[in-house]
């Protein structure tokens, strides 16, 4: 019986990194859970003995932990329903298996590769797709007891109906029919005894009081199967939303083969688990309202079965940074600063420069941390620059219009006593004042010599605050140089 209350469960297979798509999937049955005030249950599948990779469980652990997706029951935690490893629960899986061979809904199978690899040429050859011939779904109990007696190997398969149609409603893409004859007499109970992934995976999800299956729609062919697992058992079925896959393009899978992210490479390019987590979430679920920008309590508010998409999203690596940005602003001064830090000093080293005030400039205009050493390596040294940096259309600035600036500047800069923004910026602003000159013709020339860059986190104004009063004036004389020397 499925349980009363909403149990959503997450079963990845430590098979290597976690991929966007796994994340996604694992949101959503998270989220499932919660609105309902569910139970979210985390379940290793890991009977693909040859494809483990050795730390990929604690990838899961760490990756659900950094996005806030915490589990109520699990490997680590235990429950109800332990354990929660498949390759632990393996006692289950042919006692189960042998229940259906009794109610005649799965059969011993004899049949060796030669066989098996001969009716699949012969069905390839005559245009027909591959799948189980049947040979020994008939056997006599006699013939079934001689090869058991002698050990040959053997598999257990699913007896599937030849006739008629298998029907199950998806809360996303909405009735699925198939014809029975089209579906093959899947394996159940491996040679080596291990279970595969569709057995186990239902025989699990009965057994833990799975009430909600989230997974992609490449298994929406299999459910079929699974459903007729369901009824052969007399169990009931749980609801399916199974989602559109996430893309790179419109024909081309992400895939870590081909270089794209896992969540924790967006960890390491200094992308906000919360950012990752929020932008994830719109990856084929469309909000209500016109806001994207959720906390995951929000989320767990908002999010809604209805707003899922059967089309695949398509992966935006500009409106991941955008989001993160966003978040990026909302954090105090502070907690920027905290994250900003270790990638400031990348390229700061010098210990007299004020992260704070650095990190004040920055936050504003960062979205993505790992873009922040690049932008501040002029504090350390100006670097070399081409002089044609003071040309400048829009602010309008010229050669001598540059050194004019520059020269008043410099004088006004050492009559400063209290080198803070404020006296700074009045200074200037009263030499523009003066001068009676557009803002961009004095203070579009202090940013140049301040930083040797045409694009920089702060503004002239800033940057000089940040240098100190020595260094931005030392700086200036260079500028004044470069332009006296043309």
């Amino acid at each position: 019986m499925l349980s009363n209350k909403v149990r959503t469960r997450f079963a990845p297979s430590p098979t290597g990194y976690m991929h966007i798509g796994n994340l996604r999937t694992a949101l959503y049955a998270y989220l499932i859970s919660k609105k309902n005030n569910g139970d979210f249950i985390l379940r290793i599948e890991d009977t693909d003995q040859e494809r483990l990779v050795e730390g990929a469980i604690d990838i899961i652990y760490k990756t659900l932990k950094k996005a806030n997706l915490q589990w109520d029951e699990g490997p680590d935690i235990g429950g109800p329903f332990a354990p929660y490893i498949q390759s632990e629960r393996l006692h289950m899986f042919k006692k189960y298996a042998m229940k259906l061979i009794e109610n005649n809904h799965a059969y011993f199978c004899f049949c060796d590769k030669e066989h098996l690899e001969e009716v699949r040429k012969i069905q390839q050859a005559s245009g027909i797709t591959p799948k189980y011939d049947g040979h020994c779904k008939n056997l006599s109990e006699i013939s079934i007891k001689q090869n058991l007696d002698k050990n040959v190997p053997f598999v257990i398969r699913q007896k599937m109906p030849k006739e008629g149609e298998t029907s199950f409603h998806d809360a996303v893409f909405g009735t699925i029919t198939v014809e029975n004859s089209i579906l093959d007499d899947q394996i159940l109970i491996k040679t080596d005894g291990m279970p595969t992934y569709n057995f186990a995976n239902v025989v699990d999800d009965h057994t833990m009081g799975i009430t909600h299956i989230v997974r992609g729609n490449e298994y929406l062919s299999s459910t079929p199967k699974y459903n007729l697992l369901y009824e052969a058992f007399g169990w009931d079925k749980p609801v399916y939303i199974h989602c559109s896959p996430v893309m790179k393009t419109h024909t081309e899978k992400l895939s870590k083969r081909n270089g794209d992210a896992s969540f924790e490479d967006f960890i390491e390019k200094g992308f906000l688990p919360e950012a990752i987590v929020n932008y994830i979430v719109l990856l084929g679920w469309s909000p209500k309202g016109e806001e994207e920008i959720f906390t995951l309590s929000q989320l767990i508010s908002e999010f809604n079965i209805e707003g899922i998409s059967k089309s695949p999203a398509i992966f935006d690596d500009k409106k991941l940074k955008s989001i993160n940005g966003e978040y990026i602003r909302k954090l105090s001064l502070e907690e920027f600063s905290k994250f900003a830090t270790p990638y400031i000093r990348q390229t700061c080293k010098n210990k007299n420069l004020s992260i704070p005030l650095i990190s004040q400039v920055l936050q504003k205009r960062t979205e993505l941390f790992s873009d922040i050493p690049d932008q501040v390596d002029f504090f350390d040294k100006l670097p070399e620059y081409d002089i044609s940096l003071y040309i400048n259309k829009k602010m309008k600035t010229t050669y001598q219009s540059s050194l004019d600036a520059l020269n008043k500047i410099i004088t006004v800069f050492k009559d400063i006593s209290n080198w803070t923004f404020q006296d700074i910026h009045d200074v200037s602003f009263k030499l523009i004042k003066e001068m009676e000159v557009k803002n961009g013709i004095v203070l579009w020339p202090i940013r140049v010599s301040t930083s040797g860059k045409q694009f920089t986190p702060g503004g002239g104004i800033e940057i000089a605050e940040i240098l100190g009063k020595e260094e931005t004036i030392n700086r200036i004389k260079i500028g004044i140089q470069k332009l006296s020397n043309i």
